[in-house]
């Protein structure tokens, strides 16, 4: 069932756990999340970047929505990381909910374009999240960042989401998307993120949250992140699966040959991340 963000986070956050949103880039991915979340009984976010919404077309984009609307779990489509021109296009596109980060601009640059975006989506009741402070990057990762990690102050958190009225606050406490080095041990601020629990009464977002420590990210669950993003594990599980079916099997030309072992690692990476979050059996929360 097709629901925006509001309903789907008021609920992990009255029950202690955090909602995946899984990057949905092409049709497999779409059918394979779908399928485990249904297997599983657990609610899921389907999150687009704006470069996934380019490259699937309003074309992919039905299929993703008319797959949430069908689902026998909750879920919520999502336009992640995006300026006003992309998230004009999400709504026109039936999305629920969307993300503006303007997480690079000033303070109150970022407060008046969440303002001007709360404005368009709220009346359509369609959620909005906002970003403070600036999540890191790494290589091969679609979404922008930085090399340094400004890192979310509890007190403009608070004033941030006092003036705008953001659904949802993307926090910055140590993450980056996608995959790490390997001589990079990643470690979040988990004291910060308490302090900014304390000091917002919104849901609180983890962007990259690929490649922390497991224990990590269950702890930032416990103390209050009620979203978590989940891009890099997933693709880097399926694409590692299809290389090595495509290096075994030369000749191999049929997509349902090709697919359903790279679909399956893809799952099994999924199946791990919700099952940190506490996400799995939790369906049967929602009424729909």
């Amino acid at each position: 069932m097709l629901m925006n963000m509001n309903a789907l986070l008021e609920t992990a956050v009255e029950n202690h756990f955090a909602v995946p949103a899984f990057n949905i880039g092409t049709c497999q991915f779409l059918n394979g999340i779908i399928e485990l979340c249904e297997e599983v009984e657990a609610p899921v976010i389907l999150a687009v970047h704006p470069l996934e919404q380019n490259f699937q077309r309003e074309s992919g984009m039905a299929a993703v929505l008319k797959a949430a609307h069908n689902a026998k779990v909750p879920v919520c489509v999502h336009l992640d990381h995006s300026g006003i021109a992309d998230i004009v296009r999400a709504i026109r596109n039936g999305f629920t909910s969307v993300m503006i980060d303007a997480s690079l601009m000033s303070f109150e640059d970022n407060v008046d374009m969440t303002k001007q975006v709360i404005k368009i989506a709220r009346p359509l009741g369609i959620s909005v999240e906002a970003e403070l402070g600036t999540i890191g990057k790494n290589a091969g990762a679609a979404e922008e960042g930085t090399k340094d990690i400004i890192y979310t102050r509890p007190e403009e958190a608070r004033e941030f989401v006092e003036r705008t009225g953001t659904d949802t606050l993307a926090v910055a406490v140590g993450t980056a998307h996608g995959i790490y080095p390997p001589d990079f041990r990643p470690q979040l601020k988990l004291d910060l993120l308490s302090e900014i629990r304390q000091s917002v009464d919104v849901p609180l977002v983890l962007h990259g949250g690929s490649s922390n420590p497991d224990e990590e990210i269950k702890e930032a669950v416990r103390r209050g992140i009620s979203k978590v993003n989940i891009a890099s594990d997933i693709k880097y599980a399926f694409y590692k699966q299809l290389r090595r079916t495509l290096a075994e099997n030369e000749n191999m030309i049929e997509p349902f040959d090709i697919y359903p072992e790279a679909v399956k690692a893809m799952q099994q990476a999924a199946l791990h991340k919700m099952e940190l979050f506490g996400t799995v059996g939790t369906a049967q929360l929602y009424h729909f």
